[in-house]
């Protein structure tokens, strides 16, 4: 009974408390922070937004002018198929909406410098398929929740160069919901029995579900984020932020079974095990007790979050129009396996994904002096490569095209929103653990807002 398949699909299990679906950045990384930075396409680290949320975009930024909160937030709609390659059979993403806020503030300390926070998730993802779907034995609903607390400073060498660093307090959680086929499942060693048999060598149909598995986990972990931004010119600025990797170890992972009923009976007689006639679900009953292969337990596991570097800029083209230019990198090379340590249930599952590069580039347009005009395109390449699209995290190469608007009600409150259309093409994946076996098709739209307040 060693070959359970159990967790053939924690690849993308990391979470940190708060659900969002990966949408913007590659992987399970979530750039929608502002929803006026989303409004040029997420371009912007040589010119942030003035609602403080530079804490993320460029920790360089924060205002020496004034005291500043930003509360924001941004709904994502996901929508995905998977389409089978032989049977023409189509499993469709559950239709949510997925919140993700943040919250920001910053003031300054004398003329030189400024303090600020922010609460938000860079890192985060919701997959949530029918309990039925075809990639059930993977996973059918993985959920990576963030919260990056990030206290920040900023220092102005003169004025030209300003300066930022601050520490990243990450909390995980992880979790994990997944299907066991009893059909792929070993019986043990008899007499009378072909080497590697299986249940299915006994008449068990391929896709019979057994077991639902739930995996989950929390973990603290602590890096850095450093900024620069230059004034080169009264019309162009540059800018540049870098956000450390991270190696989180979780150490107080669970894992919960619950046995699904089946309707078969062994066709012959088990040596030493069981009685021919027998029903299944007594055999296997005993293997989810405490202390058995697939009783509550137990796990450990270590997920990487990537480091980031952004670099960009900006050009102020007339006095209404600002153009914005951003390069993106993300070294998702640093996920390339998945160790997860149960305490009886063990699996190291190779991810060897890909670093991601990406170009956003964004306008704004001062209607009035109370009204901004934004508009942005992104793309991206994908960082999964082709033997780990799973319906844990089907993702691809990204377009992405967005716009929003500002408008100041008072001299001290601003309101910001966006929308933003993501487009992934068609991409080969699997719902099994060996091969592609379909396509995956994803999109997602967002919609945000945000309230900058500033005193």
């Amino acid at each position: 009974m060693r070959g359970f398949l159990l967790l053939r699909a924690l690849a993308v299990v990391v979470c940190v408390l708060g659900a969002a679906q990966a949408a913007s950045a590659q992987g399970f990384g979530v750039y929608e922070q502002s929803p006026c930075q989303l409004g040029r396409g997420g371009a912007g680290v040589a010119s942030p937004c003035p609602d403080a949320s530079s804490v993320y975009f460029n920790p360089a930024g924060l205002s020496f002018e004034a005291t500043q909160i930003g509360l924001g937030g941004t709904v994502i709609g996901p929508r995905g198929d998977f389409t089978d390659d032989t049977t023409g059979k189509v499993s469709s993403l559950n239709k949510k909406w997925y919140p993700l806020p943040n919250v920001y503030a910053s003031t300054p300390i004398g003329d030189r410098f400024a303090v600020g926070i922010g609460i938000f998730a860079p890192y985060g993802l919701t997959t949530d398929w029918p309990e039925e779907s075809q990639g059930r034995f993977l996973g059918y609903k993985s959920v990576v929740q963030g919260v990056y607390i990030q206290p920040t400073a900023s220092y102005k060498v003169n004025d030209r160069l300003s300066v930022g660093a601050g520490i990243d307090l990450v909390r995980l959680h992880v979790q994990l919901r997944q299907r066991l086929d009893l059909s792929a499942q070993a019986l043990p060693a008899v007499p009378g029995l072909p080497p590697g048999a299986t249940f299915g060598t006994l008449g068990v149909p391929a896709g019979t579900d057994f077991a639902d598995i739930n995996l989950e986990g929390d973990a603290w972990s602590v890096g850095a984020h450093f900024g620069v931004l230059y004034q080169a010119s009264e019309k162009v600025s540059l800018g540049a932020r870098f956000m450390t990797g991270q190696s989180v170890e979780i150490e107080d992972g669970t894992i919960e079974t619950r046995q699904i009923p089946t309707p078969f009976v062994l066709p012959v007689a088990i040596p030493g095990v069981a009685p021919r006639g027998t029903k299944l679900d007594l055999l296997l009953a005993s293997r989810f007790q405490p202390g058995q292969l697939l009783g509550p337990q137990g796990a450990q596991s270590e997920i990487p979050l990537p480091a980031q570097l952004v670099a960009g800029i900006a050009y102020q083209a007339t006095p209404a129009l600002k153009l914005l230019a951003d390069y993106q990198f993300v070294n998702w090379s640093a996920f390339d396996e998945l160790p997860v340590n149960g305490d009886f249930l063990q699996s190291s599952v190779p991810e060897n994904y890909n670093d991601t590069h990406g170009v956003r580039a964004g306008a704004e347009y001062a209607l009035s002096e109370a009204t901004t005009l934004r508009a942005g395109v992104d793309f991206h390449t994908a960082a999964a490569p082709d033997e780990t699209v799973t319906p844990n995290l089907p993702e691809g190469v990204r377009r992405e095209f967005s716009v929003g608007i500002g408008q100041r009600l008072s001299d001290n409150l601003r309101v910001d929103a966006f929308y933003l259309y993501l487009s992934q093409p068609e991409r080969a994946g699997r719902t099994n653990p060996t091969t592609n076996n379909g396509v995956y098709s994803f999109k997602a739209n967002l919609f945000g807002v945000s309230f900058a307040f500033g005193f």
